[in-house]
């Protein structure tokens, strides 16, 4: 089996995101949360603050709002090279730009277009708890508009964060890392539906199986306590056992 999936007991090591799938949907996952942006001007102390607030894809094109403080729009308008870096939910979510700044208008307010980058940084560094499951299996599916007919699956684990499901056959050409699917999962303390990221993908030709991670996306209210319940109550049972090995 791929050790892509070891890296989900703790931090993960940077990454560095090159699809276009990847950066967009990283961009969007920025200007969707209003998560604040620092940038940092080579060779220059000062930090500013902005947002992502507009995203062209057809142009591969990104708006940024006014600079707070704003004498950093002057060097924004001087086309001097800066890095931008953001943190939304223990990520940190970077890049470096070094080409021109073109400054517009979006409802009537001032913002500065700056080319996609053709890389990104990405680097997930909060700890989360991540139950591997035993026992009686409990079925998901995987689906989505990318997805013809809906995939059948078992989930392996779970944290608050994420999980790992396995599929039986070859279908990792028919799926997308970057990509933005639906899951359903009918947990022991009720089935839960949410949008989910796929990370990694891998397929292990002596299981037959393809073994995807999975990160969950815009997680709701309901489904996000239903599922922090169940990752808490296979942490309390694996501590109990752990105990009571202890003392066998």
């Amino acid at each position: 089996m791929s050790s892509l999936f070891v890296e989900n007991d703790g931090p993960q090591p940077p990454q560095i995101l090159k699809t276009p799938v990847e950066v967009y949907a990283n961009l969007r996952l920025l200007q969707e949360n209003r998560t604040p942006l620092l940038i940092h001007f080579s060779g220059r102390n000062a930090r500013y603050q902005t947002y992502v607030v507009e995203i062209s894809q057809e142009k591969g094109w990104i708006a940024l709002d006014e600079l707070v403080p704003n004498d950093g729009e002057r060097l924004l308008l001087a086309g001097e090279p800066f890095s931008v870096e953001g943190f939304h939910e223990g990520v940190r979510i970077a890049w470096q730009n070094a080409l021109p700044t073109h400054p517009g208008e979006l409802d009537d307010a001032r913002c500065y277009w700056i080319a996609v980058p053709t890389e990104m940084l990405y680097h997930q560094r909060r700890n989360a708890y991540r139950a591997q499951l035993s026992g009686p299996a409990i079925s998901v599916t995987l689906s989505g508009k990318a997805i013809r007919k809906p995939l059948e699956g078992r989930l392996l684990d779970m944290s608050a964060t994420g999980c790992k499901i396995s599929m039986s056959g070859q279908i990792a050409s028919g799926l997308q890392t970057g990509q933005v699917y639906d899951l359903s999962a009918a947990l022991p303390i009720g089935n839960i539906t949410t949008a989910v990221e796929l990370r990694h993908l891998s397929y292990d030709e002596k299981l037959d199986l393809t073994f995807c991670g999975l990160r969950f996306h815009r997680l709701g209210g309901l489904p996000q306590r239903n599922i922090e319940r169940f990752v808490y109550q296979l942490q309390r049972e694996a501590r109990r056992d752990q105990v009571s090995d202890r003392f066998s």
